[in-house]
């Protein structure tokens, strides 16, 4: 199946809403500071992602163990742009580089990777379109959580919510946060993400 490369978000002129799911001692320290305090690890790599109903599959509505606490961050815009601009493919394209080398070196000289993964329904299935994840390490990460945030909310009690109404048959989709495609006019980045 071909997957549309877009990344799909909900934003406004000011920022990008993206999501991450913590055990419950990560995700309320974080809400309490508006960053991530002690008990998060800056030294292992932390992905976030823009598609809800991709978090909600990998976390399965918040039900896995240390993913418990779904938040929404609300990313600057410029600084999420910056992430694009230094994302390189956690795999190699052979239509991007052309050989493996060029790719190794990129990857192994960047801090942040982008990867493609089937974005989900509210059921889990794989739809037609590819969500992103962007996955930041070092001083990138150490820059993100010093400016890059601009609010952190714990959606957590929706969430529970959410999933007793799909578990019901009774989730209204109008109700789920509203994605939709978010402008990458950049081709230098089109192309190195494999858009």
């Amino acid at each position: 199946m071909e997957y549309i490369k877009e990344v799909f978000a909900q934003y406004d002129r000011q920022c990008i809403r993206v999501y991450q799911a913590y055990n419950p001692v990560i995700a309320k320290e974080a809400v309490a500071l508006q960053t991530f305090g002690e008990n998060f690890n800056l030294n292992r790599m932390t992905w976030i992602k823009p598609s809800f109903l991709w978090m909600m599959y990998r976390s399965n509505w918040g039900t896995k163990k240390n993913q418990e606490c779904i938040l929404a961050l609300d990313v600057y815009m410029e600084k999420f742009n910056e992430l694009l601009r230094k994302a390189v493919l956690t795999s190699p394209d052979s239509m991007i580089y052309k050989g493996s080398t060029e790719w190794e070196k990129a990857f192994e000289e960047t801090t942040v990777y982008c990867q493609w993964d089937p974005d989900r329904n509210v059921n889990g299935n794989s739809i037609n379109r590819a969500a992103i994840q962007i996955g930041l390490k070092g001083t990138t990460l150490k820059e993100f959580l010093a400016d890059g945030i601009y609010r952190i909310e714990d959606l957590t009690p929706l969430v529970k919510k959410w999933n007793v109404q799909r578990k019901q048959g009774k989730l209204n989709s109008k109700n789920l946060p509203i994605e939709r495609i978010y402008p990458i006019k950049n081709n230098e980045i089109r192309k190195r993400l494999d858009m």
